[in-house]
């Protein structure tokens, strides 16, 4: 995977592929937004993974920013115990495209890739 920024120690790696789509999709909205990640509890492992665009005035002082080149991914510090060197990637892939997490926190994922148990 190519990563978007020189830095290795950012907590949630990202794909070139997936921050021109994310890039793409937040031009979409109109709005200059940040993305939240993070994970709640469900899915078929137990935990699953969200996603979602946000304004930047609800960052809150306890979640950590990552910067690539000027697109904010935020996550709150809860989440970020369970997905912490996170890697997001994007696919165009007719079968089995679209966003992929690679969680090397996880011990076991379904089937999707959208869900995980530690």
């Amino acid at each position: 995977m190519t990563q978007a920024t020189q830095s290795q120690q950012q907590g949630i790696q990202l794909s070139e592929t997936a921050l021109t789509h994310l890039r793409k999709l937040r031009e979409e909205q109109g709005k200059d937004l940040c993305l939240r990640v993070g994970v709640r509890n469900g899915g078929c492992s137990g935990m699953s993974y969200m996603m979602d665009f946000e304004e930047p005035d609800n960052i809150r002082e306890d979640d950590k920013v990552f910067d690539y080149d000027g697109f904010q991914i935020i996550c709150d510090p809860k989440s970020l115990l369970y997905i912490y060197g996170l890697e997001l990637d994007y696919s165009n892939a007719l079968i089995g495209g679209g966003f992929q997490f690679t969680n090397p926190n996880a011990s076991q994922t379904c089937g999707c890739g959208k869900s995980f148990g530690v």
